[in-house]
């Protein structure tokens, strides 16, 4: 009996589908234990470095009272928890960079679309945006507490001052470097400026606009804590310029390792963001 011509080409086709799903699964395994490495690569240099620290702090290779070590931390971490203060000061914390890192990435999201929809305001406004960028914000702090009185308003406003200027440049930088033949065509057919922004400006910014966010996020943290620093009587801020008025470093590098782990899940929130605008677009 003899197999058609037809038959065979089926046969070859499900041979080469077959061979192309086997050849995808080796490959997405193969990037799960890529990624699988990472992850276990990344907690045994962060173990091994607690560690080292812990045996340095212990043999006296270097002084327990100027670096602390990890185990004072976590003596440290349970008697602040103790007195009932250690989620209060989290909280306060986060609540201030939250609200500073959202307002901040709106407001300066805003301005960037409004200077791109006007080229002669966002030539007009240009270099006080250049000064306004190199300016050290934190020179403002004294004014600003003048301004909205010396509490949780004046670290925001600060998270806000930090991170909104970086915004604006980033954001806008992003919505020029947009093709403008894509701009020329729509605009050929008849788009309005407000549809050309919604249908290709934003979409085709995702990129830039994601890594708007994650500068953002570093920065909001960075302007919180000076803003604790100088004002605030709660927060992990606080507990750091509280641990060294009392000359306790156990509490100042406890809270620094607080800070550093909530910092990372903001961060990760923000990745986590990535990836889904990125699915669709």
């Amino acid at each position: 009996m003899k197999i058609s011509e037809f038959t065979l080409i089926s046969y070859g086709r499900r041979w080469i589908k077959l061979s192309e799903t086997v050849e995808q699964k080796k490959y997405i395994a193969s990037l799960k234990k890529e990624k699988l490495k990472i992850r276990i690569t990344r907690i045994s240099i962060l173990l091994i470095l607690f560690a080292l620290w812990e045996i340095a702090g212990d043999l006296n290779w270097i002084d327990p009272f100027l670096t602390s070590t990890p185990s004072r931390m976590v003596k440290s971490l349970i008697q602040i928890y103790s007195e009932g203060t250690l989620f209060t000061h989290i909280g306060i914390t986060c609540f201030e960079t939250i609200i500073g890192f959202i307002s901040g990435t709106i407001l300066g999201t805003i301005i960037a679309i409004l200077l791109w929809w006007s080229t002669f305001a966002s030539k007009v406004l240009d270099p006080y945006l250049v000064v306004l960028n190199s300016l050290p914000k934190v020179a403002l702090a004294p004014i600003i507490i003048f301004w909205v009185g010396n509490g949780m308003k004046a670290i925001i406003l600060i998270a806000l001052l930090i991170s909104i200027v970086t915004t604006i440049i980033t954001t806008l930088n992003g919505f020029n470097a947009v093709d403008s033949d894509k701009i020329k065509l729509l605009q050929t057919f008849g788009a309005t400026k407000f549809q050309i922004l919604m249908n290709l400006i934003i979409p085709a910014s995702i990129p830039t606009l994601i890594s708007a966010l994650k500068i953002s996020v570093g920065l909001s943290w960075v302007g919180v804590i000076m803003g604790e620093f100088l004002v605030a009587k709660e927060g992990l801020g606080f507990l750091i310029v509280y641990g060294g008025q009392i000359s306790n470093l156990d509490m100042v590098m406890m809270s620094i390792v607080i800070l550093s782990i909530l910092a990372y899940l903001m961060y990760l929130i923000v990745d986590l963001i990535e990836r889904k605008l990125n699915r669709r677009y």
